[in-house]
């Protein structure tokens, strides 16, 4: 899709082509959008909420009465949680809110997300966010004049400092780097704003992550040369398991025990001689170290 590119003076500065697979999502998941806001407002959630358990609570713990003869129930402590005073039973404790979500998930999200603002028509594209001079009232006019009164704005690799001082007093306006782009941000806000260096580098990011040559894949290179002991594929790539394990004539367990080191040879043709599965369990021992 084409949009054009205006400048913060509200005057034309071309167009620009859009990637559809990332501004294009017509059916739009609302599901997917609130697992990664919740997921998000979890993970920020500080988590420090604590009550006093039986054995911070000041009071005392010698035996209220006698345990016979009395004709009351048979009671201890007076820290505990019925009577006033003492602690509270099942209460919160220090710990974190955040769970695990798929990375798949999040960047369809984000997706999703600006596929919305799009779709809406609240996407603006700037030729650029920087100022000459960190005045807030004339920043505060050129939103006036291309209609900015709630956004989010993504103003490139870093934000300039003087569009950094002029917004940061202007209410319900954010502005974020490219980094900073999430999709609670994205949505909490009515307009989204990307400047040209930010739709670049944000198609150059999905674009990295659908080839599969993230920077952090790197640290993993050649990682398929080392087989997981219990991995199905091939160290040499070529065939797998099964295919190999037929042509030695062991079973594909055994040929797994082979391929990740711990067995030799002869110890695999011992094993299929004496076909016994329980013979399994000493070189698991042994390559686990566990004697």
């Amino acid at each position: 899709m084409k949009l054009d590119v205006i400048k913060l003076d509200g005057g034309k500065a071309g167009s620009v082509d859009l990637d559809d697979a990332i501004f294009g999502i017509d059916e739009i998941r609302g599901d997917i959008l609130q697992r990664v806001v919740t997921w998000q407002l979890a993970k920020r959630r500080s988590g420090n909420h604590k009550i006093q358990v039986r054995n911070e609570v000041s009071r005392t713990g010698k035996k209220m009465y006698k345990q016979k003869g009395t004709g009351g129930a048979r009671h201890g402590s007076r820290r505990a949680a019925q009577f006033v005073g003492g602690a509270k039973a099942h209460g919160p404790v220090v710990r974190s809110h955040a769970f695990d979500l798929p990375k798949k998930i999040r960047a369809l999200a984000l997706k999703h997300a600006l596929s919305s603002k799009a779709k809406s028509g609240s996407l603006v594209v700037l030729d650029s966010a920087v100022l000459t001079e960190a005045k807030t009232a004339a920043l505060r006019a050129n939103f006036d004049k291309i209609g900015l009164k709630n956004a989010l704005v993504i103003a490139g690799p870093e934000v300039d400092a003087n569009f950094k001082l002029a917004a940061r007093n202007i209410p319900n306006v954010d502005v974020l780097p490219n980094a900073g782009l999430n999709v609670y941000d994205v949505l909490r806000r009515h307009t989204l704003v990307l400047t040209k260096a930010a739709v670049d580098a944000l198609e150059a990011r999905f674009n990295r992550q659908q080839q599969g040559d993230a920077p952090q894949d790197k640290k993993y290179a050649g990682a398929e040369k080392n087989v997981g002991l219990f991995s199905w594929g091939s160290p040499t790539g070529k065939e797998g398991v099964a295919e190999r394990a037929k042509k030695n004539g062991i079973s594909a367990d055994q040929q797994m025990w082979r391929d990740s080191g711990a067995l030799g040879k002869k110890d695999i043709a011992k094993m299929a001689k004496r076909g016994s599965q329980a013979n399994i369990n000493a070189p698991e021992k042994k390559f686990f170290g566990l004697f």
